[in-house]
């Protein structure tokens, strides 16, 4: 089976790595032709407007799926008809579209924080009034803290309309959460859903810097709660795939922020630290195959290398610990790799221990390409 990926970044990578063994063939789809998906399949290059190139990428292809949400729907209709797309189209135009996505969370019974659309600058004027302390965000496109602004005063609001009006807005009352959750799910082509344990996220500079998994003191009545919203997530979407939703923590209840209709961040530990990676069960599910076993095998810890790579042996002398390099060059603010710190006996240190002195490592290799 040859499976088409629309994207070729390192979650189309590590899509590939994990299907491989499992006798499937991939072919990647990307603008760029030194994309890191490369290492694990064959790659097309072209635009998403390219109705030529997608008919190349689509040709004798038996799947297709995205590793990105910002796919234009366009191409999905183009490519309809050569090949089932999973998770379908409806997933991706819900995710696109910030409004879409918090209306359609309305619908499927998952609670979020108050919110507002402003498609002019009186009606965020309007919507900040009524909100009070509240984040602007673009309702399309922005990842990784981008195309965001915080209001705290009326002045604000003049800034924020210049900032991200393109496209329209949404006003989101800011949450006194308690911390940052995700509930990572994956659904086969029969229905059947598997349900990866909450992991706790922190961030930096609106950029995923650590998760740890389990997430620890999840009281069995917000297991229910996080793992009956993405079901209804993912049965109102008739959905095939792994689907992420994160949430805040407040005071024990859970308000969904956002969801992503692929393998995300967030699940990246999974690969390590989990009884089958969200990478795998992505590809199972896709692919009609019965999917894995989501358990977690130890606690773990996943750490984002922004900006630079740290050094190999540095890293990899301690026990327990996995390096992923996407083989991208070093950026300021760009995703490069990532660490898993696994709690793997017998070791001779503690996770604790370990986590900090990687996350010293990490910060150390981006200060230096910083500095060029």
């Amino acid at each position: 089976m040859r499976i088409g990926v629309l994207g070729g970044g390192q979650l189309g990578r590590m899509l590939g790595l994990a299907g491989i063994p499992l006798g499937l063939e991939f072919r990647f789809f990307d603008a760029s032709a030194e994309a890191p998906a490369l290492a694990a399949g064959e790659l097309v290059c072209g635009s998403y407007e390219d109705a030529a190139a997608l008919q190349r990428f689509a040709a004798d292809v038996d799947v297709i799926t995205y590793e990105f949400e910002n796919v234009p729907v366009q191409a999905l209709d183009l490519l309809a008809t050569a090949a089932p797309i999973r998770p379908g189209r409806r997933a991706l135009e819900v995710s696109q579209d910030r409004v879409n996505e918090k209306s359609f969370f309305a619908e499927a019974g998952v609670a979020t924080g108050e919110w507002r659309k402003a498609d002019t600058l009186e009606e965020l004027k309007s919507a900040a009034a009524e909100l009070g302390d509240c984040i602007v965000k673009t309702r399309r496109m922005g990842y990784d803290g981008k195309g965001q602004m915080r209001i705290k005063t009326p002045a604000d609001c003049e800034t924020a309309w210049n900032l991200t009006s393109n496209g329209g807005l949404i006003v989101e009352k800011v949450v006194p959460f308690d911390r940052e959750l995700s509930q990572v799910a994956v659904r086969g082509v029969d229905g059947d859903i598997r349900f990866w344990p909450l992991v706790e996220n922190v961030h930096k500079d609106g950029i995923l810097h650590t998760t740890t998994a389990p997430a620890q003191g999840v009281a069995p009545s917000m297991k229910r709660q996080a793992e009956n919203m993405i079901r209804s997530v993912m049965e109102m979407l008739e959905y095939v795939g792994v689907l992420t939703i994160e949430f805040f923590d407040v005071d024990g209840s859970l308000l969904a922020n956002e969801m992503a209709p692929r393998v995300h961040n967030s699940g990246h530990w999974t690969i390590e630290g989990s009884v089958t990676s969200q990478f795998e069960n992505h590809v199972r599910a896709i692919a009609g195959l019965p999917l894995g076993h989501a358990e977690a095998r130890f606690a773990s810890v996943m750490i984002n290398c922004i900006g630079a790579m740290p050094p190999a042996p540095a890293v990899l002398q301690h026990d327990g610990v996995h390096l992923h390099d996407y083989g991208k060059a070093a950026r300021e603010g760009r995703k490069v790799g990532h660490i898993t710190i696994c709690d793997e006996p017998p070791t001779g240190e503690s996770l604790k221990d370990k986590v900090e002195h990687l996350e010293r490592l990490v910060e150390e290799a981006r200060l230096i390409a910083a500095k060029g």
